[in-house]
């Protein structure tokens, strides 16, 4: 009895040794991962600040999911606070703890469009994925808003994260925007705005970062556990889809974060962008989400 008890404390210490191993080794990939440098291409935008794009860019910040993160004067705020995991987005007006203060245009388009800072390193959270095929007008209206912040005090940014979350970075089962992103895309060329399949699929690229670069749901690597899996937004099986039979049904939901039968879609949802978005982009947005072939949700 003995020896089977000191065997299996063995092996309890054995395992533990190894855990602790792991936890350390995926903290160093981690490291050294978010410490690489990326090198990204970065145009050059003739940024105007001429009344018709300051007010394209404050919609693309109020509905892209800029102020639902950064807040709406872009002092940052704090977006996740779960046990172990805090995210405090940072301060992007140029007040107090600005991370952005000195930002020029290539940096700014660096950021938002490639997920990589001004000093090469990626960015580990903002889900630049979804901004990546801006146009070079949109992206140019948007910067042109954020220049125009006026100055907020706001806190340090915070990146607190589980070592588990840590591990999977470090290995690779979770990746940053830098990584998602081709980078040598070229900008999207311009859409016109319209209640088209086309606009449609413009629009759907801020869903990406949630629902996949197929939209087919599932869930999202390295949030909290206690966040649900996102729709499946394709035709395919298991789709929330069929519970829209209208575009008229789909911008109601959009707009009051219910399903049709009332019930509360869970406020993982980025809802306090979504309702201010037009009814031209919702619209053309259910038209494209009909057009997605069949996927089951991941």
């Amino acid at each position: 009895m003995n020896k089977w008890a000191k065997r299996i404390g063995w092996w309890l210490i054995a395992l533990l040794c190894a855990g602790i191993g792991l936890a350390l080794a995926g903290k160093v990939l981690g490291e050294r991962k978010l410490a690489r440098k990326v090198a990204v291409p970065a145009a050059l935008l003739a940024v105007t600040a001429d009344p018709a794009r300051l007010e394209q860019g404050r919609y693309l910040f109020n509905t892209r999911g800029c102020a639902e993160c950064h807040g709406a004067q872009g002092a940052g705020k704090t977006v996740i606070a779960d046990g172990a995991m805090r995210i405090d987005s940072p301060n992007i007006s140029p007040g107090e703890h600005s991370v952005t203060r000195h930002y020029r245009a290539p940096d700014w388009v660096r950021t938002v469009r490639h997920g990589v800072k001004p000093d090469g390193t990626a960015v580990m959270i903002m889900p630049s994925e979804d901004y990546n095929r801006l146009s070079d007008a949109d992206m140019a209206a948007l910067l042109a808003y954020l220049n125009a912040l006026p100055p907020v005090a706001g806190t340090p940014a915070v990146v607190a994260l589980p070592i588990p979350v840590k591990i999977l970075y470090g290995v690779g089962a979770i990746k940053d925007a830098a990584e998602k992103i081709d980078h040598t895309l070229p900008p999207a060329p311009p859409v016109p705005a319209a209640i088209s399949p086309a606009h449609g699929a413009y629009v759907a690229n801020t869903c990406m970062g949630c629902h996949g670069p197929q939209l087919a749901g599932g869930k999202i690597a390295g949030a909290p556990p206690n966040w649900p899996p996102t729709a499946n937004l394709t035709p395919g099986k298991g789709s929330v889809m069929p519970r829209y039979p209208s575009a008229e049904v789909f911008v109601a939901s959009m707009r009051s974060g219910k399903r049709p039968d009332g019930s509360a879609i869970s406020e993982v949802m980025p809802f306090a962008s979504l309702r201010q978005m037009n009814d031209t982009d919702l619209r053309a947005l259910y038209l494209y989400l009909q057009t997605l072939p069949p996927r089951e949700t991941n």
